[in-house]
């Protein structure tokens, strides 16, 4: 089972972006969770977990030969043109086109693992594996030689090993039908790419401290910013593969639930390391009776075609929107509006229901999108109810108390060794959009 990390995951439950209190004004010693190097830090914790997400997701529906195998490589293949912006704010329109020029060379090989695995030919297995080694070598040698020796050859090849060996552990795992090995590689890649994101934005502040006002990546406010993105976005997306799964009566369902049972210990433990017992205890009853069972019994009303189940369900959705909201404000005192928090509830809870109920009736490009929709919606939680948290108790949260020096980023050496500002903004990029030039391979060949 996965070792959850209460280091990271500090924070209380899902809020959004519309719960955002006004900082303007805020007196430079005060602690705040929105600063320009926290922004940055939840930019990249949102675009790099839900690549790992889609990347997974695509490669097990391909496997599956599922119906929506085709929106899923679509979602992916969009989330990597998220990333354009940045690289043509570095390198221009010019720069954007010769990189995936680049790609389209050297990143075959995630449809392949799939053919291997579908095939059970292990001659292809070996090429796929001999591809992603390829890959490794030519694109870190490339980063190294682009910038002059700025980013490390060993560095960028240790950052894109361990990622492509996450997504091809979990995927092996799915294969292999040990589903619980699975959503615990799951997890485990997911959590990576948030170390990822600290690491990279850690060494471009570092690089540039005037750009982003001398604020910092990993104080304490920004850290509870980036743990509270983490489960709130994971919440989400266990949700809704949980019910997907449930309707479509598969395999993997009980593991499915079971990873999102895991991510409710994690709220919970997070609550009462803020909160005490008694505050997580009161979580808990809310977060499982009227929120995560009634998820479960829309997905059984859904197939028992019981209307009057569904209805039920959907009415202990609502009136969780309702409890949680009055919860959220109570404990936060008051620092967290009750009507803010019932709204941006209410906004996710219907979010998770169009995701199901297109997926039902087989409007895959709406559940797709709204499954996109969702997930970003979830990173206004460290801006909103960490803002909150913070402002109740600014002592636990005051920068004073966090080290002078970032720590070491586990990316080959320390975060301020000062790479370029430019480097890493590329190598975030490249990384995502890599993943999209073996998407359009994939539906090239579907067209």
């Amino acid at each position: 089972m996965k070792k959850m990390k209460w280091a990271r995951r500090v924070g209380a439950p899902i809020l959004g972006l519309s719960l955002l209190a006004p900082t303007v004004g805020l007196a430079a010693e005060e602690p705040t969770v929105v600063t320009p190097a926290s922004d940055l830090r939840a930019t990249l914790d949102q675009l790099l977990s839900e690549h790992y997400i889609l990347a997974v997701n695509a490669m097990v529906k391909d496997y599956n030969d599922a119906k929506d195998e085709k929106e899923a490589y679509e979602a992916l293949d969009q989330n990597a043109r998220d990333m354009t912006p940045a690289i043509e704010s570095v390198y221009g329109t010019e720069g954007a086109k010769m990189f995936e020029e680049i790609f389209v060379n050297h990143n075959e090989y995630s449809d392949d693992f799939v053919e291997a695995a579908q095939n059970n030919d292990e001659e292809a297995r070996k090429a796929a594996e001999a591809e992603v080694k390829e890959f490794v070598e030519e694109f870190s040698t490339f980063l190294s030689t682009a910038t002059e020796g700025n980013l490390p050859k060993e560095a960028a090849a240790e950052v894109l090993t361990a990622h492509e060996m996450d997504v091809i552990e979990a995927f092996d795992q799915y294969v292999e039908k040990d589903y619980e090995g699975y959503f615990t590689s799951f997890r485990e890649g997911y959590d990576r790419m948030y170390d990822i994101s600290k690491a990279l934005s850690g060494a471009i502040v570092a690089q540039m401290p005037e750009k982003f006002e001398n604020t910092k990546v990993d104080s304490a406010a920004s850290e509870l910013r980036s743990a509270l993105n983490n489960v709130a976005a994971e919440h989400f997306a266990a949700a809704v593969m949980s019910m997907q799964t449930g309707v479509m009566e598969a395999p993997e369902y009980d593991a499915a639930t079971w990873a999102e049972d895991m991510n409710t210990e994690d709220f919970t433990a997070a609550i009462e390391s803020i909160y005490g017992t008694e505050g997580a205890e009161q979580f808990k009853k809310l977060w499982e009776s009227d929120h995560i069972n009634a998820q479960a019994e829309l997905v059984s009303a859904t197939l028992a075609g019981d209307a009057a189940a569904d209805k039920e369900a959907r009415e202990s959705l609502s009136m969780f929107t309702q409890e949680f909201g009055m919860f959220l404000a109570t404990a936060t005192e008051g620092n967290l509006p009750e009507d803010a928090a019932v709204s941006s509830l209410r906004t996710h809870e219907d979010q998770v229901l169009q995701a199901f109920d297109s997926y039902v009736a087989e409007d895959y490009k709406m559940s797709t999108e709204t499954f996109r929709e969702g997930y970003a919606f979830m990173f206004g939680v460290g801006q909103a109810l960490g803002d909150a948290i913070v402002k109740q108790m600014p002592d636990k949260f005051s920068d004073s108390k966090m080290p002078t020096e970032m720590p070491s980023t586990g990316m080959g050496g320390t975060a301020d060794q000062g790479f370029e500002f430019e480097v890493w903004m590329a190598f975030v990029a490249v990384m995502v959009l890599a993943s999209g030039v073996v998407v359009r391979k994939k539906l090239s060949k579907q067209e």
